[in-house]
Parts: structure tokens; C-alpha cells; sequence
């Protein structure tokens, strides 16, 4: 269950954006491939506050897998 609101204009709430950023700014850093879910934690939580059932449950939405 989101912890906010998401955004009229594409679904997201702001935390989900976030993730997502963040894993494109990974994504580039790495030269694309995958991205290890324990790094983009690390990256995330230096943002906002998340524990990894969060981060995981909004990794399993994007993959369109019920949370």
C-alpha cells in the first residue's frame, strides 16, 4: 500500500519515482545490464526513507508481479 498519493500524471507517487531514477542513474553508471538490488538500496534509502519490503514490493508492481 503506497504511503502517499500517486501523480495524475503518469501513476507514480514520488517515492516510485525516485526508485526508478535511481536505477536509470545505476543503469548508466554500470554500463546498463542489471543493476544489483542491494546497490540500488543503498542508493535509494540515501534519498528517502524505505525499508527493502518497500523497495521490494514497488520492484515486484514495476515487474507487474502481485506485491
Amino acid at each position: 500500500m503506497p504511503r502517499e498519493l500517486p501523480d495524475v500524471r503518469d501513476g507514480l507517487t514520488s517515492i516510485e519515482r525516485t526508485v526508478l531514477l535511481t536505477l536509470h542513474e545505476l543503469e548508466r553508471e554500470l554500463g546498463g545490464g542489471m543493476v544489483p538490488t542491494a546497490m540500488l538500496y543503498g542508493r535509494v534509502v540515501e534519498k528517502v526513507n524505505l525499508s527493502v519490503a518497500e523497495l521490494q514490493s514497488i520492484l515486484q508492481r514495476f515487474i507487474g508481479r502481485p506485491g
